[in-house]
């Protein structure tokens, strides 16, 4: 739950870049590290979730079979892709956390400057088609591990549930997924340089 929550809000405040520009950007950047206890926010409700998930979704996606091959199910292969984008989405956490995150902390920028060193990021070809793999693989990943999330808790028990379910977290990686790609667009402006 804290994992899912953390991206809607960091696709909220990503999606400033792309309708409000800079500003906006920075506007809720100033919002989010104003919040009180915000260090204790970080660790409990985002740091230790990641770590958690990651580590153990590793080791799920270690045990795992594959069988999409075996079966031509859509489901099999929502199985395989649910392994592959969890650990694609654990080395881009990673990867976005040093460039960004971890910068911040470091003293190497400010947190005025992250729209900026976004803007470095983004301004080259290669990452930023790694950014777009790493924010489809994340949003694939929690979108369905909505679905799956749904039916093990037994909320959509019937195949019609889990059937109407799986359109919506589609809509929901579609929704997403397009918000984070503008804001990856809006990045690239020359304005946030």
């Amino acid at each position: 739950m804290p994992l899912g929550g953390f991206i809607l809000v960091h696709v909220s405040i990503n999606f400033q870049a792309f309708e409000r520009g800079p500003d906006g950007f920075a506007a809720y950047v100033h919002f989010i590290n104003s919040l009180p206890l915000k260090p204790l926010l970080e660790i409990c409700g985002i740091y230790l979730p990641i770590l958690f998930h990651g580590i153990y979704g590793l080791y799920m996606a270690y045990r795992s079979n594959a069988n999409g091959g075996q079966y031509s199910y859509g489901r099999n292969w929502a199985f395989i892709l649910q392994r592959v984008t969890g650990v694609l989405t654990f080395i881009f956490v990673f990867w976005h956390f040093f460039n960004t995150r971890l910068q911040v902390y470091l003293g190497n920028i400010t947190h005025e400057e992250l729209g900026s060193t976004m803007h470095q990021i983004t301004a080259h070809p290669l990452y930023f088609i790694l950014y777009i793999i790493g924010v489809l693989s994340a949003v694939f990943h929690f979108s369905n591990g909505i679905w799956a999330f749904l039916i093990s808790w037994g909320v959509t028990v019937s195949s019609r549930s889990q059937k109407v379910s799986a359109y919506i977290c589609m809509g929901v990686f579609v929704l997403v997924s397009a918000l984070f790609i503008l804001s990856l667009v809006a990045f690239t402006g020359d304005e946030f340089q």
